[in-house]
């Protein structure tokens, strides 16, 4: 028997679905639980379920977008180091058909979230009466069918050939993959800026930043790669892909992690510094409804937590190669995650200071619930590794130097 026989025999021999299965049934009833526990608590408060619901969409969906753009990069790059862990992105970018479903409340809700759907208010604004042809309902709606074709269909195709390419070995898969992978990465970045635009920047229509859609993009791929450490330490634990993922691989996924929290802490402050030192009032206003009282405190937070703490926290060769205090980091940063969404979205709800309310809870458990469902029956489906990769056997091999 070859080497290669000996190896795939070993990595499916660890292919146990059950717990993943599990994951599908739990995922979704704790899901349900929070949708239902959030539609109770709505009818008092209409306008903070459906803020909520954005924070924790906009969430879910950044690590789903941060799988998709790992995925795309590491073809796009013929890295094969990554062939070892790049499956479990590729179960996690599955789950993004769901959110076109998950997207249907913040839909019904629009007119609770985003001023510009009030004729009566975009008359009283010539910077609003401006941006109508943009900012309306019918094509906001339109380019959100956009981007869940491109999103699902970037992540459909590369899940099935990846999940092809187990069965037969075809070699041409992956070249088929690469080359589709770099105009694949163009979409991905108009899709997912113009949809920050859309989701996060509109809701205060009148403020201004050509650097959202890269703001969004950095906590993305930064909740991405925290994502992929915590899950693949996970299955680990119960049994999978040991010796197959090794320490090198998560020094390097650290690595990534470590750069993009830096790269996370630069566009944050280009942003900031760029509308500081131009003072145009509809620019300064998103930092001044930011600066008071506790939402200046939790911008402060994030200026520490978010960047200070991790940046020399993984700094360190020794952490980013120990995998307990790895997790940790990871765990911590998709915290700080949470903090930086719900900083952007809820002073426009929340004016007065921040004041967490059970809604900001329920709607989080609804949505990451039912995300870790699909995503759990998406990795129950197919094996743990892309076993046809011809690169497979250098992942498996490889070390950092």
């Amino acid at each position: 028997m070859s080497h290669g026989a000996v190896e795939r025999g070993a990595i499916l021999a660890q292919q146990d679905g059950a717990p993943l299965a599990r994951l599908a049934w739990i995922g979704t009833a704790v899901g349900a639980a929070g949708l239902v526990a959030s539609l109770l608590l709505a009818p008092a408060n209409a306008e903070r379920f459906y803020a909520a619901w954005l924070v924790a969409y906009l969430y879910g969906l950044s690590i789903a977008l941060g799988c998709l753009f790992f995925t795309l990069v590491v073809f796009v790059c013929r890295a094969g180091w990554s062939v070892a862990v790049r499956r479990v992105a590729e179960n996690a970018m599955a789950t993004l058909p769901l959110f076109a479903v998950l997207f249907v409340p913040i839909w019904i809700g629009r007119h609770e979230l985003f001023i510009w759907t009030d004729a009566a208010e975009v008359a009283k604004s010539p910077i609003l009466l401006g941006k109508r042809p943009y900012l309306n309902e019918a094509f906001f709606m339109i380019r959100a069918l956009i981007y869940f074709v491109a999103w699902s269909g970037l992540a459909v195709y590369f899940s099935r050939q990846s999940q092809q390419q187990d069965i037969s070995g075809d070699e041409r898969i992956t070249r088929r993959l690469q080359a589709v992978a770099a105009p694949g990465l163009i979409v991905f970045a108009l899709t997912l800026t113009f949809a920050a635009v859309d989701w996060l920047m509109s809701i205060e229509p009148e403020w201004y930043s050509t650097m959202i859609g890269v703001y969004y993009f950095t906590g993305s791929t930064l909740a991405a790669f925290a994502f992929l450490i915590i899950v693949v330490t996970a299955i680990q634990a119960r049994g999978a892909l040991r010796g197959v993922v090794t320490v090198e691989h998560m020094h390097d996924l650290g690595k990534l992690l470590f750069g993009f929290t830096v790269f996370w802490a630069y566009i944050a402050f280009s942003q900031y510094f760029l509308i500081w030192y131009a003072n145009i009032p509809e620019e300064t206003v998103y930092y001044i409804h930011r600066a008071h009282g506790s939402w200046g405190t939790i911008g402060n937070v994030l200026v520490v937590g978010h960047f200070v703490v991790p940046f020399f926290f993984l700094i360190s060769r020794t952490i980013k190669r120990s995998v307990p205090l790895l997790v940790g980091a990871a765990l911590w940063l998709l915290v700080m995650h949470f903090m930086d969404l719900y900083w952007c979205v809820m002073p426009i709800f929340s004016p007065h200071g921040a004041a967490f309310h059970a809604l900001d809870a329920t709607a989080m458990i609804a949505v990451c619930g039912f995300v870790l469902g699909a995503f759990g029956w998406a990795s129950s489906r197919r094996a743990l590794v892309p076993l046809g990769d011809p690169r497979l056997a250098e992942s498996l091999s490889f070390e950092n130097v």
